[in-house]
């Protein structure tokens, strides 16, 4: 890690996400670089531009477009590049088009002698993380993707509004597939220490069962329902790609529930998925046994196991 900047970062992909994600991490006084890879380098270049001028507004830093060979000293690389969702289209949808995409990115990280960390956040996010582990051969610790992290800050808000509480006093999780196979782990869920039963009994929520499917499934369905109105989702993973960066930079040690390669836990093997982790400087530092319930093991199973369909069928090491 000697010739690792610290303090600057690379983005591949300058889409809605990529470039949202740039606006965030300017914002946040992280990094003082960042470069922008993108296939279409005015793009790069525009958004570079764009986002520049607004500096004078912000802490001094530098933000230019770039190729592969400025990623090498780069601490994180987050890739966002791929073809987005389209509305009716579901994330695995993606899959063959984003590998095929990867097959063409992760490559150059090897080729460049990368040494940061890898976030991959393009979807299908889990299919991808695996694919970028395997072509990249770098360890799992420092490849994973932003999995869960935004199902979990959409299931906290909306517990939040639904318990007229700050959504950050709500501690639960979305583990999983980030797509249609995702679970919420209600039987760990709390507000504050009090479990999630007890305290929607004290705000006057008696019908667990059912508000428990309505927002689980309020969850799962949220993207869908910002793209079918808007087109794409592009802030709230942007703030997510901006937490993840903090917890790495800053060596903050955060439980995040982040996708990577599983090997053992919950009887799952040779998959990415999301499940907590701690998250520093040196990336995955361990993974988080959370309590589940045998429902959620079960589904949690079912999840990965949907995943690893998909993994069978890709020929992901002819683009080695």
């Amino acid at each position: 890690m000697e010739d690792i900047n610290l303090r600057k970062a690379a983005i591949i992909g300058c889409g809605f996400v990529g470039s949202a994600s740039a606006f965030a991490l300017m914002q946040s006084g992280l990094f003082s670089e960042i470069v922008l890879i993108d296939a279409d380098k005015d793009k790069a270049e525009g958004e570079a531009l764009d986002i520049s001028h607004g500096l004078p507004f912000a802490k001094p830093m530098q933000i230019h477009a770039g190729d592969y060979n400025d990623i090498r000293d780069a601490a994180i690389a987050i890739v966002t590049a791929g073809a987005g969702q389209k509305p009716g289209e579901t994330r695995m949808d993606l899959v063959k088009k984003n590998v095929a995409i990867f097959g063409k990115i992760i490559p150059e990280f090897k080729r460049c002698g990368f040494g940061g960390i890898l976030l991959v956040v393009a979807n299908p996010v889990d299919i991808l993380t695996y694919t970028a582990a395997k072509l990249s051969g770098m360890p799992e610790n420092r490849v994973f993707g932003s999995g869960t992290v935004l199902d979990t800050a959409r299931l906290k808000y909306i517990l939040g509004e639904h318990l007229g509480v700050d959504s950050r006093s709500v501690h639960a999780f979305i583990l999983g597939e980030h797509g249609d196979s995702e679970i919420a782990a209600w039987s760990s869920a709390n507000v504050s220490g009090v479990p999630l039963h007890d305290f929607c009994e004290m705000r006057g929520h008696y019908n667990h069962i059912q508000a428990m499917h309505d927002i689980a499934e309020s969850v799962k369905n949220s993207a869908y329902e910002i793209i079918e109105k808007k087109k794409a989702t592009y802030y709230g993973i942007a703030m997510s790609v901006r937490r993840i960066c903090e917890a790495i930079i800053l060596d903050q040690k955060s439980v995040l529930p982040v996708s990577h390669i599983q090997h053992g836990a919950f009887d799952i093997d040779g998959v990415a998925l999301s499940v907590p982790a701690i998250v520093g400087k040196s990336g995955i530092e361990a993974a988080v046994p959370i309590s589940l319930n045998n429902d959620e093991k079960e589904a949690l199973k079912n999840s990965a196991d949907s995943l690893k369909q998909v993994i069978d069928s890709l020929n992901i090491n002819s683009y080695n």
